[in-house]
C-alpha cells in the first residue's frame, strides 16, 4: 500500500487523513474479498486497480472535501445515484464527493467500491 502523505506531499493533514481512511477502506475490502490490488499513479492521481474490476482513484476534491473516481464510461455512477442519491454526493459521471468533516459513509462506499472492485464481473 501506498503512502498517502508521500504520494500527495502538498495536500494538508486532514485531506492526507482522510485519503489514507479512504485508502484503507479499499484495501480492507479486497483483503474480505481476497481481491489482489495494484496501485499506481495514474493522471496524477493514486489509482488502486483490481484484474476484474475498474480502476478507482482518489485524490483531493476541494479544500474540505475528497473524491472517488471510477471511469468516466462506466455505469457505476448511475446505479450508485439510484441507490444512495440522498446519501451520497456525486461528481457528473465520475465520482463521490466526500467531506473530510464527516466520518465516511462506510456502509454505501462499502457497497461503491465493491462494485468498481468486480465491476468487469458483475
Amino acid at each position: 500500500m501506498l503512502d498517502v502523505q508521500e504520494f500527495y506531499p502538498n495536500y494538508s493533514e486532514s485531506i492526507v487523513d482522510k485519503l489514507s481512511e479512504l485508502q484503507k477502506l479499499i484495501w480492507s475490502i479486497a483483503t474480505e474479498q481476497q481481491i489482489n490490488l495494484t496501485e499506481l499513479p495514474k493522471w496524477g492521481q493514486l489509482s488502486i486497480a483490481a484484474k476484474n474490476g475498474t480502476p478507482i482513484r482518489i485524490d483531493k476534491f476541494s479544500d474540505n472535501e475528497i473524491a472517488l473516481f471510477v471511469h468516466c464510461q462506466t455505469n457505476l455512477l448511475e446505479k450508485w445515484r439510484g441507490l444512495f442519491s440522498n446519501k451520497l454526493t456525486f461528481s457528473g459521471n465520475r465520482g463521490i464527493i466526500l467531506d473530510i468533516n464527516s466520518p465516511l459513509p462506510e456502509n454505501e462506499l462499502k457497497m461503491c467500491i465493491d462494485m468498481a472492485l468486480n465491476y468487469h464481473s458483475l
